[in-house]
């Protein structure tokens, strides 16, 4: 399978895999975290990596990805696929440039969106 690593401090480069869950955990270094990105791509983490202490790598919205990571395609059966030339090209160009981070900055980016049901509404059923 074909994907782009993204490591810290360093520009992203192709590199063909194996499919599987071990190569994946290798490549990010523990228990893997699945995020879906657009036009079919997954960006794979350490789900661990903050509360491990990994380097700060990129930012993807407020968060700070830390440790390296790596983006897949994905098909309609949610399967692991290998990116095409396009998605290759647009994510390179998106994390081309190294992203430097204190520890204090990666910590600060962990939060949890925390939803409280309105118990009014629940009362009227």
């Amino acid at each position: 399978m074909r994907v782009l690593i993204v490591q810290p401090q360093i520009r992203p480069y192709v590199a063909e895999i194996e499919e599987g869950l071990q190569p994946m955990q290798e490549i990010v270094g523990g228990s893997i975290e699945m995020v879906d990105l657009d036009d079919n791509t997954s960006l794979v983490c350490n789900e661990e990596g903050k509360i491990r202490g990994l380097e700060g790598n990129r930012r993807i919205g407020r968060d700070i990805i830390a440790g390296t990571f790596f983006l897949c395609g994905f098909n309609e059966d949610g399967e692991s696929i290998s990116l095409t030339d396009e998605q290759i090209s647009k994510y390179y160009e998106r994390f081309r440039e190294p992203e430097y981070y204190c520890q204090e900055e990666v910590e600060d980016s962990a939060f949890m969106d925390i939803y409280v049901p309105d118990y009014e509404d629940d009362m009227e059923l």
